[in-house]
C-alpha cells in the first residue's frame, strides 16, 4: 500500500506542477497543449492509483495545496526553464516507477505501474526532444 500511496502522491505533485506550468504564461501554444495533455495524463494516473488504493481497502494519500509543493517558481523565467523542470520531474517519475514495478507481487498492479512508467518515459523523451536534446540517449531506462 505504501508503494501505491507514494506513487499517488507523486502523481498529485506532477499534475500540480503541470498546472503551474500551464498557468505560468511562459509556454508557447504547441508546448502549452502538450503540457496540458501531460498534466491530464498525470491526473488520470492519480485517479487510477486512488481507485486502486481504495479497492484494496487502504487510505489514499491526499493531494497537497499547490503552494505546499515548493516548486522552484522563482527560478523559472522562460519556456526552457519550464521544460527543464518538467523533464527533471518526468525523469524522477521514470526512476520511481522503475523501482516500484518489481516490488508488486500482483501482476495487475505491476502491469499498471509499468504502463504508467512507459507514459512517463514518453513525456521525458518528448521534453528532451523539444529542448534539442537526444530524446533517448541510452538503450535502457535507468
Amino acid at each position: 500500500m505504501n508503494i501505491l500511496n507514494t506513487a499517488l502522491a507523486g502523481e498529485y505533485e506532477a499534475a500540480a506542477a503541470y498546472q503551474v506550468a500551464v498557468s505560468s504564461g511562459l509556454l508557447q501554444k504547441p508546448i502549452l497543449k502538450l503540457a496540458q495533455q501531460f498534466g491530464g495524463q498525470h491526473s488520470a494516473h492519480a485517479s487510477l492509483l486512488l481507485t486502486t488504493v481504495q479497492k484494496l481497502g487502504g487510505k489514499p494519500a491526499e493531494p497537497k495545496n499547490t503552494a505546499d509543493y515548493k516548486f522552484p517558481t522563482a527560478t523559472i523565467k522562460s519556456q526552457t526553464d519550464v521544460l527543464r523542470f518538467a523533464a527533471n520531474l518526468e525523469k524522477g517519475a521514470v526512476s520511481a516507477y522503475l523501482s516500484a514495478v518489481p516490488q508488486f507481487a500482483d501482476r495487475d498492479l505491476a502491469k499498471a505501474a509499468a504502463s504508467i512508467l512507459g507514459d512517463e518515459a514518453m513525456h521525458l523523451a518528448t521534453w528532451r526532444h523539444v529542448l534539442g536534446e537526444n530524446p533517448a540517449p541510452e538503450p535502457f531506462v535507468s
